[in-house]
């Protein structure tokens, strides 16, 4: 039987998940839900009233687990070199200087970036100060995300270092205002930034305000440098992740990023606890960091999801180009084609990603789930001739290829252009701000 209100159709090829492809598929799409999902003419049947959108393919929203939406300034300004130098000579001058207006700015040129490409959710590891300013974008622009301001006590340059005590204080402020905001599109991770910057006190902290709060995730870089492991193991005595047990950092609302130098105990401690593994391929190739021992995290049952990291050290925020590169990096290093499977990469791009960000019906395109939905183009050169969804969209789509994007069942990008913001406003004020820019002199 027909809905009162008719839902809009969306209709195509419909890859609902890494295992469900309709060739002749529809979804429909009732306020913020998805009211049915399956083949066409079934949809059709069920709401013959409904207004009919139809692309080559529609897929799930893609889901990113660790991005820096506030250093797109940085962008091209640190190229080939190593981690430190990447840090202390370009990204932590910026996150320094940069004013509360740059920041939103900043963040609402990432977030127009994610969304035209196809990524409706983000794990966002912001900066110390002007946190706020990022949430009020990120509801803005309408992308649903998790967003954390940043915690750092030790180690740190003048500008981020701040107090413990304050730290902890103002994440609890921003937990109060922004975790279940804009009707629950934004979510709060609490942030410290990694193990060298931050005091135990602060990261048992961490643990004890996530405890508080129903909903909170934790949000942290781990294991992502050979430095940064030796300096755990010089100043703690143990490897990170056994660091990061030991004060409370693990577990089913934990999310790491990168954990690339990991050793046969700590990948025990991870499956153990149930916590989350973000990998980032382009980011740890262009900083030469290592690959990250993806199937073997996958094997043990650690769930495994992706992220583009930040647009200094990508250079783009385009979740599609970076399945291409999750699984081709990863072949290499196992010098068998077989590795990470193009099905299997999709599901860390869409649904691993919803489990780590702790969304429960995000991430596949089910009945009763949110209606985080794109549609994209597959009428290009390298869409012919189109053999297997999976293939096109892992190893010839490109973010560029994305029509269309809906979050909680809103439109925010049409024919390729969000629509929730003046897009060349957006482009113009930040040419204005960063171009030519020289940070931290």
């Amino acid at each position: 039987m027909a809905a009162e209100t008719e839902p809009t159709l969306l209709t195509g090829t419909v890859v609902a998940d890494a295992t469900t492809v309709y060739d002749d598929g529809a979804v429909a799409v009732a306020g913020e839900e998805i009211a049915a999902v399956g083949p066409a003419a079934e949809v059709r049947s069920a709401y013959p009233d409904g207004e009919e959108r139809t692309f080559d393919l529609v897929t799930p929203g893609f889901v990113q687990t660790h991005v820096h939406s506030v250093q797109s300034p940085g962008r091209g300004l640190a190229d080939d070199t190593d981690l430190f130098e990447w840090l202390e000579e370009c990204v932590l001058p910026i996150e320094a200087e940069m004013t509360g207006d740059e920041l939103a700015l900043a963040s609402t040129l990432s977030y127009v970036e994610l969304l035209s490409h196809g990524t409706t959710c983000c794990l966002d590891h912001l900066t110390v100060d002007h946190s706020e300013r990022a949430f009020e974008a990120a509801g803005e622009v309408g992308i649903r995300g998790v967003l954390g301001k940043v915690l750092m006590d030790r180690n740190a340059p003048d500008g981020l270092r701040e107090d413990t005590e304050a730290g902890l204080a103002e994440t609890r402020e921003l937990i109060e205002r922004y975790h279940g905001a804009f009707d629950d599109r934004i979510r709060y991770a609490v942030t410290p930034r990694f193990t060298p910057t931050c005091s135990e006190a602060c990261l048992r902290g961490a643990r004890e305000i996530a405890d508080e709060y129903d909903g909170v995730r934790i949000h942290t870089h781990a294991s992502e440098h050979e430095s940064v492991v030796d300096d755990v193991v010089d100043d703690r005595g143990m490897r990170d992740i056994h660091w990061l047990d030991e004060v409370g950092l693990t577990g089913e609302d934990v999310v790491l990023a990168h954990v690339i130098l990991t050793d046969e105990a700590e990948r025990e401690t991870l499956a153990d606890t149930g916590t989350h593994v973000t990998y980032c391929p382009s980011s740890n190739m262009k900083i030469g960091a290592g690959v990250a021992p993806v199937p073997e995290y996958l094997e043990r049952g650690i769930n495994v999801a992706l992220g583009n990291d930040g647009a200094p050290v990508n250079n783009t925020l385009d979740p599609v180009a970076e399945m291409r590169q999750a699984t081709l990096l990863q072949k290499v290093e196992h010098r068998d084609p077989r590795t990470l499977p193009a099905e299997t990469v999709f599901e860390m791009a869409t649904y691993n990603g919803a489990r780590a960000a702790g969304f429960e019906t995000v991430g596949k395109l089910r009945e009763g789930w949110k209606a985080d939905i794109v549609g994209i183009r597959a009428d290009t050169s390298r869409g012919v001739p189109f053999h297997d969804p999976y293939s096109y969209l892992v190893y010839a789509a490109n973010g560029s290829d994305v029509a269309f994007t809906m979050v909680d069942g809103t439109v925010v990008v049409e024919d390729g252009e969000v629509v929730t913001v003046d897009v060349e406003d957006v482009y113009r004020r930040a040419r204005e701000a960063f171009d030519g820019r020289s940070w931290g002199s």
